[in-house]
């Protein structure tokens, strides 16, 4: 069996982030293009043809889509069985730091309280285990707008039937702050930061993916607020909505929202020796 090499990951990352920056997923564009149609309100209208617009300049010229290329967010899959000589967590490090001195990305990183710049690049890294010998690679770039109106709710399990307006009002009060039309990911279940972590892995998840009833129906609701393109008035505030579930301790019910604004950018390679 061939060595996974630190070289393979430091490339793989970087090429991964250039991908996410600056070309919109397909599924992503087909949802914009399918809400600029059935849009009636001639300002949401004016703004889906900018998104469009501005998704197609990033791809031709190779530049990040937004201003804020977000913090990336990586969720990697390792096989037990792959071959890894080298530190995994730095070899990531390394290609974010190249992807931001060569694409360029923005700097992010700063301390929380005195806000001076940090010295490394910011991320966040979720490592699995799974059955193979390969390294699945998944990144997500979170622009800070819509992440800092997501939110997390410890319900009593007996308060289930509130979950659909703690995800409404969630949206509600994001209004434009979130760059909508928004995907909203929802997490339902786990430990206080696992249900943060499902809403994470809800936003990856592909638009073209079925939909459940529950999934359907927050979809519909959402859309019937009336906020839409940049919270600016119309039809269309959500692309979609998808919810994860993990099991909980009997005595909890946590509820996560994740929101991801419309520039869904994300990228995804697997590694192989």
């Amino acid at each position: 069996m061939s060595k996974i090499t630190r070289k393979q990951v430091v490339n793989a990352v970087f090429q991964l982030l250039r991908q996410a920056e600056t070309e919109l997923p397909e599924d992503v564009l087909s949802a914009l293009k399918a809400a600029l149609e059935t849009e009636s309100n001639p300002i949401a209208r004016i703004h889906l043809n900018q998104m469009l617009e501005n998704a197609e300049i990033a791809r031709e010229n190779g530049t990040p889509m937004c201003q804020d290329t977000g913090t990336p967010v990586f969720f990697v899959e390792v096989g037990y069985d792959a071959e890894i000589d080298f530190d995994l967590m730095s070899a990531i490090q390394e290609g974010v730091a190249k992807a931001t001195e060569e694409i360029p990305l923005r700097h992010n990183a700063v301390h929380p309280i005195t806000r001076e710049s940090s010295e490394s690049e910011l991320m966040d890294v979720s490592l699995s285990l799974v059955k193979g010998n390969k390294v699945k690679i998944t990144v997500l770039t979170k622009g800070s707008g819509s992440e800092n109106m997501s939110a997390l709710r410890m319900f009593n399990p007996s308060e289930i039937k509130h979950i659909k307006h703690f995800v409404l009002e969630t949206v509600k009060n994001a209004g434009g702050k979130s760059c909508p039309p928004v995907i909203v990911g929802v997490g339902i279940g786990g430990t206080f930061d696992g249900a943060a972590k499902l809403a994470k892995k809800a936003v990856l998840r592909k638009l073209d993916k079925p939909k459940d009833k529950f999934e359907l129906e927050l979809l519909d609701a959402i859309n019937s607020l009336g906020l839409g393109p940049m919270g600016l008035g119309g039809n269309t505030t959500a692309m979609a909505v998808n919810v994860e579930y993990g099991d909980c301790h009997t005595a909890s019910l946590p509820v996560a929202v994740n929101m991801q604004c419309w520039a869904a950018r994300r990228a995804s390679i697997t590694l192989e020796g």
